[in-house]
């Protein structure tokens, strides 16, 4: 009988400590998705009715080492994705864009990539070589992130036209024909 009431205090205290784990978890958790300030006061987003420009950038493409400029870019139609080596479905659309990149590249189209994995791009570099991606892939900046009006989940891709303006924002993974229709509609439209 009092081995019973001994057992009965110890699993009571282990559902108390988990209890107690599980609602710290939860708040660590709610805390480190929390938007900061600069993301909800953000200065980048266009007034209603405008379209948002695309961010200015110069850093080193991971895939080739050469020092990507956003201004090389003006003039193309551009599919912007923002990624991470730990994500899958980000993973999983790397072909896709590898694809689209053969497709389009003679016509004025890149895909440009920033990966927001944080420290060594090492991991990075070897998704490159996995994958054998064609396109130019870079270490995104926290400032990089927030001029594309914050991107607070991943995959998100963005399509840019000809005059450097965001047109469309697309959340998760994308399916290949729906990308390519969109692109074939931004090349023809001059």
């Amino acid at each position: 009988m009092q081995q019973n009431v001994r057992f009965r205090n110890q699993s009571l205290k282990i559902v108390k400590l988990s209890y107690i784990f599980l609602t710290l978890g939860l708040l660590v958790f709610g805390i480190s998705c929390k938007q900061t300030d600069a993301d909800r006061n953000s200065s980048a987003l266009p007034a209603i009715g405008e379209r948002m420009k695309m961010a200015e950038f110069s850093m080193p493409s991971l895939t080739d080492n050469v020092v990507l400029d956003s201004k090389q870019l003006e003039g193309q139609v551009l599919l912007v994705n923002f990624f991470a080596t730990w994500c899958p479905p980000c993973i999983q659309e790397i072909p896709v864009f590898v694809s689209l990149q053969n497709s389009f590249k003679q016509k004025g189209f890149s895909v440009v990539a920033f990966s927001m994995d944080e420290g060594d791009p090492l991991p990075v570099k070897k998704i490159i070589g996995k994958y054998g991606i064609n396109y130019p892939v870079l270490m995104s900046e926290p400032a990089v992130a927030r001029s594309f009006g914050g991107v607070t989940g991943i995959p998100v891709t963005f399509l840019v036209n000809r005059k450097g303006e965001i047109v469309k924002k697309y959340l998760g993974y994308v399916e290949h024909g729906a990308l390519e229709e969109e692109i074939e509609k931004m090349l023809h439209a001059g």
